[in-house]
């Protein structure tokens, strides 16, 4: 991951509007794929965040509800190596809307229908955004692993048959992707899984972590600056309006886990003071108005 040159004197700083959206890397970095492009570097050996147990969750969701989060995200990693998963969402869909962030690959048959039924007995709504990287195996498993394409499809088709429509989570790792053509390979594919109304979101790719191996780190221009204020005051940024939650503390958000200074206390009203722009994944996250939300 490359250094951070630019002092906090000479990068814009973001306000935390509300606290909108909380994070939980409830998997850590704990992963049963090793992904290429992974920002975060999750493979099955990386212990630099470990799981969040039920436990540990249960404060920062009364926190939740006093600061006003309207929604919960859980990722990792693989967020289903996470033995208490399940029970996890049940207590966190008494808070609010939630979505899991899955590669699919543990998604068999009985967990789906098992979600399915937690699902119907809940007010708020309970999402899935299942990853891929390519419409075809010879895209997405040089990515993501040999064999993990049928198997993606094979935990998609069972939240379909549970009753539940995923969304498609696929990164610009290849141009195409992102294009209308490809877009249209995803839906086609989605449709021939039985999806009636298929759901696709785009993401670019963040040049740091297993990403700055594979096709390199950002260059030193790619930063922002005081110079790049905008009038909205950089309100169209996530971390204007959430925090991500590790085993290690409260984050500014999902993309910084793993920078040191991304890192801003303990407990959600530790962090509700500005954050400085001065990684240059927040280069990115401008430039093409991420937002790592559904």
């Amino acid at each position: 991951m490359p250094s951070i040159e630019a002092s906090k004197a000479t990068s814009p700083r973001v306000a935390l509007r509300s606290l909108d959206t909380l994070w939980f890397q409830v998997a850590g970095t704990v992963c049963n794929l090793a992904c290429t492009h992974c920002f975060v570097s999750s493979s099955p050996t990386n212990r630099t965040h470990e799981f969040l147990s039920l436990e540990a969750i249960l404060p920062y969701l009364e926190e939740a509800v006093i600061l006003g989060v309207k929604e919960l995200y859980f990722t990792g990693g693989e967020p289903f190596l996470n033995p208490e998963m399940e029970t996890i969402l049940e207590r966190a869909l008494r808070v609010g809307p939630t979505t899991v962030l899955t590669n699919g690959l543990l998604l068999d048959p009985e967990r789906c229908r098992r979600l399915s039924r937690l699902a119907e007995k809940t007010d708020y709504s309970l999402d899935f955004r299942v990853s891929m990287d390519g419409y075809s195996p010879e895209t997405n498993d040089p990515i993501r692993g040999e064999g993990t394409f049928e198997r993606i499809l094979r935990g998609v088709s069972n939240l379909v048959e549970a009753g539940l429509n995923p969304v498609i989570t696929v990164t610009e790792v290849y141009e195409d992707n992102g294009s209308a053509s490809g877009k249209e390979r995803f839906f086609e594919l989605l449709r021939d899984l039985g999806v009636a109304k298929p759901r696709l979101k785009v993401l670019p790719v963040f040049q740091i972590g297993a990403e700055a191996e594979r096709s390199g780190a950002y260059e030193a221009w790619q930063r922002l600056r005081d110079s790049d204020t905008l009038d909205e005051g950089w309100s169209h940024l996530q971390c204007s309006s959430c925090r991500m939650v590790t085993d290690q503390g409260v984050w500014v958000c999902p993309i910084l886990v793993n920078e040191p200074r991304g890192k801003m206390g303990q407990a959600l009203a530790d962090t509700l003071e500005p954050f400085a722009l001065e990684h240059p994944a927040c280069w990115t996250c401008h430039v093409y108005g991420v937002s790592c939300k559904t």
